[in-house]
Formats: structure tokens, sequence, C-alpha cells
């Protein structure tokens, strides 16, 4: 997609700060973070949301939340927890039509938020 934010990012057009890749997967740092650890995890394949990428039903799902784990260990978030969110759509709070998971960690993470 030649206007997707994430799109962008993995053809290295746009810098971000890049912590894991894969041939498949790209994860960057979170401009916002809501957590001590919040990285955005996304597939370099363009899928706008999460039933998009379930439907694509070659592994990518499974690859993705692969390298959200890899992450979670090289931050040292692992052992202690951390969340994994996929927004869908706009209610959800989705803003970027590239689908990515938010790995969040580094402090307590309440249930509900806020």
């Amino acid at each position: 997609m030649t206007d997707c934010l994430f799109c962008k990012i993995v053809a290295k057009e746009i810098p971000a700060d890049i912590v894991h890749e894969t041939d498949r997967t790209l994860a960057f740092r979170d401009i916002n973070p809501q957590a001590p650890t919040h990285v955005l995890v996304i597939p370099k394949q363009h899928h706008a949301n999460a039933f998009e990428l379930a439907q694509a039903d070659d592994g990518l799902a499974d690859d993705l939340l692969k390298a959200a784990h890899a992450v979670a260990v090289q931050d040292g978030v692992a052992e202690t927890g951390y969340r994994v969110v996929l927004n869908t759509g706009p209610g959800a709070g989705q803003t970027v039509f590239h689908v990515h998971a938010h790995l969040l960690g580094g402090r307590p993470l309440l249930w509900p938020p806020g």
C-alpha cells in the first residue's frame, strides 16, 4: 500500500526505533508509549486488521505472536508478564489500518484499563 504508514516503515521510508526483525515481521517502539515496554509488532505483508491476518491462513499470525514474545524476552518482561493487544476497527481504537500487535509490559497492567 502506497499510503500506509506501517508499510512505509517496513520499506524504511520512514524511520522507526526498530527492536526486532524477521523475514516476515518487524517490531518497533511506539511513539506514544503507554507502558515502559510498548512495542508495535507488525507483519511486513499488509493486512488491514486481525481478521484479515487470520484469513491469510499462512502462519503469519503465529509469526507475529512469536515475534512479540521474542521482544518481551529481549526487553525483560517475559518473566513478569506482558500483554499483547490487537485493536480491530475504529470502534476498538485502531487508527493505523495495517494490523499491529501492541506489546505492553514493565508495569502492572490491571484490567479493565483506566
